[in-house]
């Protein structure tokens, strides 16, 4: 797609994804407008968007109306989530409403105002839950561990249906693990690694929940990449990857040594998180290989020593 005078809406643009996503389309001279809503609880941040010329719309896609941000749109990225996994099990249908109910009001608000606008959705590996072989490519069973992922699930499966009965162009990227500067780090809410970029950023130990699970992680960059890639593909579902797996112990090794030090201790899970845990997980993601040509392109020593670098002016303004 020429993404040129495009005219390109971001869901949660203020996240770091989204603002990746952003970055990436304004330097090719799309028009880019972001809807977010800034909740604390999200890995939203003012500071992600500074210095990009977009146009910022502060709205919740639960209940504020849609249809002047959409207006006109030639493609929308779907990326607003609520994507606590413990918070998904303490609040379920505060989950749902954030992530199902949301993305209906988003679906309904752009037949309005962007009839014609292709779609690309931020989906989750987590619907497959514990995989039963890997790598996991997209004929794997959905069998969502939690209530974050049944959500998620219900979300991609209205944009899905979507593609079915309206013809709208849709694209649902099931991603692993990202990624890189921006990243939520007060806390685990987005992801364990944000919580580990903070604490060997201020000298502090950080806890190795197992340690033997494997992930292969996706640095945002390639990411962004990817979602411009979406684009052109054949609409349906598919698996996003990163990196060559790592264990997460030999992932805590690798974080010490791109930032010259840090202290890490391996504990058992919490019997709360282990109830919920899918183990181990790599992605299949050849098939998106092949209809688009992307691959990532940042080695995961390279995006920690990025995130590393990008957060160390800068972390008291994610905290």
């Amino acid at each position: 797609m020429d993404w040129h005078g495009a005219v390109v809406v971001i869901t949660g643009g203020a996240g770091f994804l989204g603002s990746a996503l952003a970055r990436a389309l304004v330097g090719q001279g799309a028009r880019v407008t972001v809807i977010d809503a800034f909740l604390p609880e999200t890995g939203a941040n003012a500071a992600n968007l500074e210095g990009l010329d977009v146009r910022v719309v502060r709205a919740d896609l639960r209940h504020d109306p849609l249809e002047d941000a959409l207006a006109g749109a030639d493609a929308i990225v779907h990326l607003a989530a609520q994507t606590s996994h413990m918070g998904s099990q303490a609040d379920p249908r505060g989950d749902l409403a954030q992530n199902a109910d949301a993305t209906l009001r988003l679906i309904l608000a752009a037949r309005a105002s962007a009839p014609d606008a292709r779609v690309i959705h931020a989906s989750t590996r987590q619907l497959y839950g514990r995989p039963r072989a890997l790598p996991v490519a997209e004929d794997h069973p959905v069998d969502p561990p939690d209530a974050n992922a049944v959500s998620k699930w219900a979300a991609e499966q209205y944009w899905l249906l979507e593609h079915k009965v309206h013809g709208r162009p849709v694209v649902s990227l099931r991603l692993t693990n990202c990624y890189g500067p921006g990243l939520r780090v007060k806390d685990h809410r987005q992801t364990f690694l944000g919580l580990w970029v903070r604490r060997v950023l201020e000298g502090e130990p950080f806890e190795v929940w197992g340690g033997d699970q494997t992930r292969d992680l996706a640095y945002a960059d390639d990411v962004a990449e990817a979602f411009l890639a979406a684009a052109g593909a054949p609409p349906g579902v598919y698996n996003l990857g990163g990196s060559p797996p790592v264990s997460l112990r030999d992932l805590a090794e690798a974080l010490v040594a791109a930032n010259g030090g840090g202290r890490y201790v391996v504990k058992e899970f919490p019997p709360e998180r282990a109830r919920i845990d899918i183990g181990s997980y790599v992605a299949d993601d050849s098939r998106f290989r092949a209809a688009t040509g992307w691959a990532p392109k940042i080695p995961l020593d390279e995006g920690l020593h990025r995130t590393l670098d990008w957060f160390r002016p800068r972390l008291d303004r994610y905290l």
